[in-house]
């Protein structure tokens, strides 16, 4: 039996009934009507400060229960609850003359607060905000019958902390009005309010948790969980972008041409934002009640009749896109039909896959039976979001943009994380990035209702952003669908606000700023773990925590905008922080990304740039990788995004750099295996190893450094010990009946085709890299690679410069030949040992004292020697040349140094077309395996 008593009787007593697990079990009110001890199940816990019960407003002065407005008189009534929690009940009387506005009805006081949540401003459908003492207030949603709701929670002087919610009773209240924040007293007039208080330990989003999450604000005892058990109608949870549209849009069907477009719809969509998880049509409102066809009359009067719908859902759902009907409660004037078998008979004949409950907040099981009796799966989708007590009926809804300006916080996503939500979004209007951004950092999707007439000329740049948002949404949807949320993190600076996703395995954190000179620095608390790494999944980057104070901190990032729309549907930053396991290494080496993994159940894709819906990434079954990134992705230089997915969703990412203009070796080398003992002409190199070290000059254009500094290993191989001559080249020609595809210079010391006289036993020029490979082909040899021609050359020596045994040191003196020109003098090597630079080419063999320790002659001062070795940096692709020539140009050190070049020094051959890089100096010489 309840009874009425006066409020500081009441406090006095204790419960007569509480639960085991319960820790509190009364209030001890002192004289002045304040909480001085708190009785639990521990004993008395005295309080270092006396606070009062409850603070409420009346119209616009503060007042407390220890502290009371003499025009309203305060009463209180326990409930036994079954759980153990305390619930009592607020009886606010009007005892003045005067007409009263009440509200703002908050447990305890805000002075004492951790966190609380009440009105604020005088906004007719949004006040509600969520405070934190030095932080600015944040507005919050919470469901539709709790507008009004007040929460706070306080600390203990022991571990425990208390959180406690005043609700009002709306059926309560008499000789009043009820408003969404506001009750209007009149004289005498009484209105109920719900105080329920509980225990938690933990930060303040814990109490939050308890209150919101596990008691469901007090609205049920339990939960009847069983349509979210479900599995057939789990898919809408990870459902995150939909489109509503009539079915008079041209996008769904043009009358011009009599055909429908919905199906070029969707595909469009699927480049900008990842396509559409579900299209919604209605053929519907605002034409019904036009006649005395009913709702689905229209429907069967569509063009093609209902048979046609049925084809456009099936189409859809081969793009991924589920199908949604429309259904409209208030239809109760026309043509008489059961709704719940008119329902039925729509869903079955159209086979949709869900129906969009216009102006229904609150379903009943009655439309999830009529959708059950045609197939699994139909999923009912709210008008608003559902009420706690309603939710066990339903499994999705919306955020109605009637909250034009929309909260930063949605608490309903705390109550129920597996309750599909979609903020409603109308692009017509105004450019709405805010919409989307919000929708983002509360972890749910967007409803893109383009019913209203027009297409903005923004719609591809808000589109783009929705898809950046869409796609991570999608990737890391059991984070956002996980009962590891946890609201508003701690930040280091004010107006960033930071909401963690925890699963078992990954952790996300999604960032909101309204900060329009956007930021870059430390802002929240981490906890990194052995096998961890932090990626930022909106940026792409790799993240490493700091220490500081004891604590480790973790970078965020936010887009600056511009500071007129703040205030705007438009304003607003996000970014995207993710913890996750380690499962992907990955390096370069060269042309080549290497990709480790430690898993292989999924898919590795690897994405030159940002990933983005409107480009393709290279996917492949995830194993250890070996990917060449000329071949795949051409001459694009910058980050390479790595990501390990399993089944669509996100387990690792990892990001490798290629600085624009690094040289990579794009070249590939095919062994040519010798089958003679001992070829002809060819030198055999032992097989071993050596240090690459190489020289260059000029490096405006960067040579490659992949190699550089490396131990390399060599089998055995065989070399020319003479350059290709001319007499060599022409048995090819008439051999193989070559004909190059470039003739421009070609051969062109030749005279009509034929070797001048005398020049038989001079080495082939003017022949590009193409020419000589197909000569090498033909020989059944190959181009040595520039660490083979070194290793050759130096015969196996690491420190060799020249091919002979230079006792005496190389240097390079500049002689005065005018005013303008020098002459480039070789010092220190025998004229006999090589052409120093004459500018006259020499036939094979002329400096047989010059060849080097295993035999090979005419390595430097003959002609440049092409390698296999072909580099790309981005803007130039590039041959590495060997040896230098018998030509040494004088006047400028601009020229390319020629004259006998050191065996480590290296010259770029840069490559344009045949024609061009067929010149008087380069020639070459093979190997074979």
């Amino acid at each position: 039996m309840k009874k009425s008593i006066p409020l500081i009787l009441i406090l006095a007593l204790s419960l007569s009934k509480v639960n085991a697990q319960s820790f509190i079990q009364d209030f001890q009110l002192n004289s002045k009507n304040q909480i001085d001890a708190i009785l639990s199940d521990q004993g008395l816990i005295s309080l270092a400060e006396p606070i009062p019960l409850v603070s409420y407003w009346v119209d616009e002065a503060t007042f407390s229960s220890s502290n009371p407005s003499s025009k309203i008189r305060l009463g209180f009534e326990k409930i036994d609850r079954n759980d153990g929690e305390l619930e009592w009940i607020l009886t606010f009387t009007n005892t003045s003359s005067d007409t009263l506005q009440l509200h703002n009805v908050i447990p305890f006081s805000s002075d004492h607060a951790e966190v609380w949540i009440t009105g604020r401003g005088k906004h007719a459908l949004s006040r509600t905000h969520l405070f934190l003492p030095g932080k600015s207030p944040v507005n919050v949603i919470v469901p539709d019958n709790a507008w009004e709701l007040g929460y706070t929670a306080i600390a203990l002087p022991s571990s425990k902390k208390i959180a406690a919610v005043t609700r009002r009773d709306r059926e309560s209240i008499k000789n009043g009005t009820r408003r969404r924040f506001e009750t209007i007293l009149f004289p005498g007039g009484t209105v109920n309010y719900h105080f329920h208080a509980l225990s938690y330990e933990g930060e303040w989003q814990q109490g939050l948790t308890r209150v919101f999450q596990e008691k469901m604000l007090f609205e049920l005892l339990e939960f009847d969980n069983s349509l979210f058990e479900r599995k057939d109608l789990q898919w809408i949870r990870h459902s995150y972008v939909m489109h509503l549209m009539y079915a008079w849009d041209k996008f769904y069907y043009d009358l011009e041409k009599g055909e429908y477009t919905l199906q070029e719809f969707l595909e469009r969509g699927k480049t900008r934002y990842g396509g559409d998880d579900v299209i919604s049509i209605w053929p519907t409102w605002p034409t019904l009640g036009l006649d005395q066809r009913n709702q689905f009359d229209l429907f069967k009067d569509l063009p093609g009749g209902l048979e046609a719908m049925k084809n456009q859902a099936r189409l859809s759902r081969e793009k991924g896109t589920r199908f949604f009907v429309c259904y409209n409660p208030w239809d109760e004037s026309t043509n008489t039909k059961n709704h719940f078998e008119g329902l039925y008979d729509l869903i079955l004949a159209t086979d949709a896959d869900g129906v969009v409950l216009d102006t229904k907040a609150e379903a009943g099981r009655e439309f999830q039976d009529a959708a059950d009796r045609v197939k699994p799966g139909v999923v009912m989708y709210s008008e608003g979001m559902a009420i706690p007590k309603a939710m066990p009926t339903i499994v999705s809804g919306r955020v109605h943009n009637a909250l034009y300006y929309p909260p930063m916080l949605n608490l309903n996503k705390l109550i129920k994380p597996e309750f599909a939500i979609f903020r409603v979004a109308e692009l017509f209007k105004e450019k709405i990035k805010r919409e989307f951004a919000t929708s983002f950092f509360n972890g749910y999707g967007t409803e893109l209702n383009i019913m209203a007439p027009g297409q903005p000329e923004w719609v591809e740049e808000q589109y783009e952003f929705l898809g950046k948002t869409s796609r991570i949404l999608r990737e890391n949807t059991f984070n956002f669908t996980s009962r590891g949320f946890t609201p508003l993190l701690p930040t280091l600076l004010d107006s960033l606000w930071v909401n963690e996703w925890k699963t078992e395995k990954k952790t996300l954190y999604t960032i909101y700023s309204i900060r329009p000179q956007g930021f870059r620095g430390l802002l929240f608390e981490v906890e990194p773990k052995e096998e961890t790494h932090f990626v930022d999944l909106w940026h792409h980057k790799l993240l490493n925590p700091e220490e500081k104070d004891g604590k480790w901190w973790i970078e965020a990032q936010t887009e600056a905008f511009p500071e007129y729309e703040l205030g705007t549907n438009n304003e607003g930053a996000v970014d995207c922080i993710a913890q996750l396991p380690i499962v992907l290494r990955a390096s370069l080496e060269g042309d080549f990304l290497q990709v480790q993994t430690s898993s292989n159940q999924g898919e590795i894709r690897v994405w030159a740039g940002a990933p983005t819906y409107a480009k393709n990434s290279l996917e492949l079954p995830a194993a250890n990788l070996k990917i060449q990134i000329s071949e795949h992705f051409g001459r694009f230089e910058g980050d390479f995004v790595i990501q390990y997915l399993e089944d669509g969703i996100l387990i690792d990412e990892t990001i490798i750099n290629l600085k624009p203009g690094t040289p990579r070796k794009i070249s590939n080398v095919e062994k040519i295996t010798s089958s003679d003992s001992k070829p002809k002409g060819m030198i055999q190199i032992p097989a071993g190893s050596f240090e690459f070290k190489t020289t260059n000059g000029d490096a405006f254009i960067p040579y490659p450094k992949e190699e550089e500094g490396k131990l390399i290993q060599f089998e055995s191989f065989w070399m020319d010990k003479h350059p290709v001559t001319n007499a060599e080249f022409e048995v090819f020609l008439k051999t193989s009946k070559y004909s190059p595809t470039d003739t421009a210079n070609f051969l062109k010391h030749w005279k009509n085709g034929n070797i001048p006289t005398g020049q038989e036993n001079h080495p082939v020029i003017y022949v590009s890299s193409e020419d000589a490979k197909a000569y090498a082909k033909w020989a059944k040899k190959r181009l040595p690679t520039e660490a083979e021609w070194q290793y050759a050359a130096q015969a196996g020596e690491t420190g060799r410069e020249w091919p002979w045994e230079q006792t005496t040191p190389v240097t390079r003196r500049l002689e005065p030949v005018t005013e303008t020109l020098t002459f480039v003098h070789l010092d220190g090597i025998d004229s006999t040992l090589v052409n120093l630079g004459n500018g006259k080419i020499d036939p094979v063999g002329a400096y047989p004292k010059g060849a080097n320790p295993l035999g090979i002659e005419d390595l430097v001062g003959s002609v440049w020697q092409l390698t296999q070795d072909e580099y790309w940096s981005g803007s130039h692709r590039y041959i590495i040349l060997k040896g230098g020539s018998y030509f040494k140009p004088s006047g400028s050190w601009w020229y390319v140094q020629g004259g006998p070049r050191e065996l480590t020094h290296r010259q770029q051959l840069l490559r344009v077309s045949q024609g061009f890089e067929r010149n008087a100096t380069v020639g070459f010489r093979c190997v074979k395996d």
